[in-house]
């Protein structure tokens, strides 16, 4: 009798969650995690995700907050900002490289200073050793743990290249610049539990404020750094393993390996740029019907 009621209750039950995400298309893994998904449409839905309590996902997204600030803080005190804002402006004008000007490429590499780039590296390396132990000994503080596991690796080969090598100092910083953009990342789902549109009208005051500026910081440095200084940063390590390849008479030296890293970084910029934005438009085509509501997130 046990074990027929077992059986028609495993019958009844409703499908588990990893069952529903596995509809997810495999692009939708990141979006997901951060965007609200139809499941069966495969669209991102308007507003953020409603997040419930959860201990260890608030706890280390609270450690993200507080450590990336320091990190971003160094960081900016290794630049020349009059020579990098410039630069910017120049480019941004339409400029070229007449009459001394740099290329926006060559600005961010003159632009570093590096004068706390030691204290810099040290926080860096230990705020990644430190999430990398924290997600692997706690995997249900985010969504994707081997994802995080494999990106933390990546990192912490990629920012030893420019820490044995000092003429490369500059790509660390330029690099670890996408952290601001994933501040306010966190910070998207951390002050908006609520999954309130950041884009409503009615919401009070002090909301309002709060949800639209992180979203606009969000976005605009989400385009910044992924989709322009990224890229930006490829065309000069491309350019710059030419001319050391020359210097040390072979291609295989340690840019050779700097340049398939920023690489494979600058591809998953894009592909997760062009997957939100596909989402959005299939989304706008169906006229705005969304579906499923989403309740839970990372």
């Amino acid at each position: 009798i046990r074990r027929s009621l077992h059986r028609l209750r495993s019958r009844s039950a409703p499908p588990s969650t990893s069952s529903q995400r596995s509809n997810l298309l495999p692009e939708d893994h990141f979006i997901e995690e951060h965007y609200r998904v139809d499941p069966a449409s495969h669209v991102v839905l308007p507003g953020v995700i409603k997040y419930d309590s959860d201990w260890a996902r608030d706890s280390h997204d609270f450690f993200n907050l507080i450590a990336l600030v320091p990190v971003c803080v160094l960081n900016g005190m290794n630049w020349n900002w009059d020579m990098l804002l410039a630069s910017f402006s120049f480019s941004s004008s339409g400029g070229d490289q007449k009459h001394g000007q740099l290329s926006m490429s060559d600005s961010i590499a003159a632009s570093w200073t590096g004068e706390w780039f030691d204290m810099f590296f040290q926080i860096t390396a230990l705020y990644f050793i430190v999430d990398l132990i924290w997600v692997s000994v706690v995997p249900s503080c985010v969504k994707s743990p081997a994802t995080i596991i494999q990106h933390h690796f990546a990192t912490l080969l990629y920012i030893a290249i420019p820490y044995l090598h000092p003429f490369l100092r500059w790509l660390m910083g330029a690099c670890m610049s996408v952290e601001v953009n994933t501040w306010f990342l966190i910070a998207r789902r951390v002050f908006n539990k609520q999954g309130l549109p950041p884009w409503v009208l009615n919401l009070p005051t002090g909301v309002s404020i709060r949800v639209k500026l992180i979203s606009i910081l969000f976005y605009s440095t989400w385009i910044g750094i992924r989709c322009v200084i990224y890229p930006v940063i490829w065309t000069k390590l491309f350019s710059m393993w030419k001319v050391y390849s020359v210097e040390v008479g072979t291609k295989l030296n340690v840019l050779a390996i700097a340049v398939p890293l920023h690489t494979i970084f600058c591809a998953l910029n894009f592909k997760w740029t062009w997957d939100l934005l596909m989402s959005k438009i299939r989304y706008w085509r169906k006229g705005g019907k969304g579906g499923r509501k989403i309740d839970k997130g990372l």
